[in-house]
């Protein structure tokens, strides 16, 4: 009976761990839709990414629902209490890239009919292929247990939040140029503040791999290069002289 209980409790684990594989999956696919809808101004599948998002939330409920009666069933200490309480922290963090990917979808569903401009549609492409590594990454360092994957994964955010910043003195340029284009840039600008956040996001999901391990949380400061707060300031100070 006892080996039945503890066999039956393994499984309970498993299959966390696999529904946090699914639900990054979908964020996965979420997060490459949505600027795919945005690159090829497709309303359509801005849409179907849009009403996607539910997958996502559903698992993230089913995973909260399961940590509890786990819980309160089972009672679990050490490794494997910080195991359940990771997984609760994952499912947050990825049902927010879920919203995040979704929100670059509705971006790209309200300018589909207008032109973006290339330049800036390359960079936000190469914030996507680097938030996608992250992601990526870290699922997998999550799935290996593998806490210097994880602490790679938190290093390399400062790479995505530089590409952020480079975009957003480009559409701040673009719309000083033109106010016709303050419409447009500033969706796109929301655009690349979600897909910075998802980076944010794969970092959170480092630190939780890295305590789940370890057992404690890392030690030196977050790695954060976003500018954009004090060039924001700047422009609008030369903007009142």
């Amino acid at each position: 009976m006892l080996e039945h209980t503890v066999k039956s409790y393994e499984e309970e684990l498993k299959l966390l761990d696999s529904k946090i594989a699914q639900m990054g999956g979908f964020a996965e696919r979420q997060l490459a839709e949505s600027f795919d809808a945005l690159e090829r101004r497709d309303p359509q599948l801005a849409a179907r990414v849009i009403k996607s998002d539910a997958r996502i939330d559903a698992l993230e409920r089913e995973i909260q629902e399961q940590v509890i009666t786990i819980i309160a069933r089972r009672q679990p200490i050490a490794v494997d209490l910080r195991q359940i309480m990771a997984v609760l922290n994952i499912s947050g963090d990825l049902e927010r890239i879920g919203d995040l990917a979704k929100n670059v979808a509705k971006r790209a569903l309200v300018i589909a009919p207008e032109a973006h401009p290339k330049p800036i549609i390359t960079g936000l492409n190469h914030m996507v292929e680097l938030a996608s590594y992250q992601l990526k990454d870290v699922l997998d360092a999550f799935a290996t247990r593998n806490a210097d994957r994880a602490v790679d994964v938190w290093h390399s955010d400062s790479k995505l939040d530089n590409l952020y910043n480079s975009i957003f003195r480009e559409l701040l340029t673009y719309m000083m140029e033109d106010p016709r284009n303050i419409g447009l840039s500033t969706h796109l600008l929301f655009g690349a503040k979600n897909i910075e956040r998802v980076g944010d996001h794969s970092t959170n999901i480092a630190e939780t791999i890295y305590f789940l391990v370890k057992g404690e949380n890392l030690s030196d400061d977050r790695p954060k290069a976003d500018r954009t707060s004090s060039t924001l300031i700047k422009s609008e100070n030369v903007e009142n002289t």
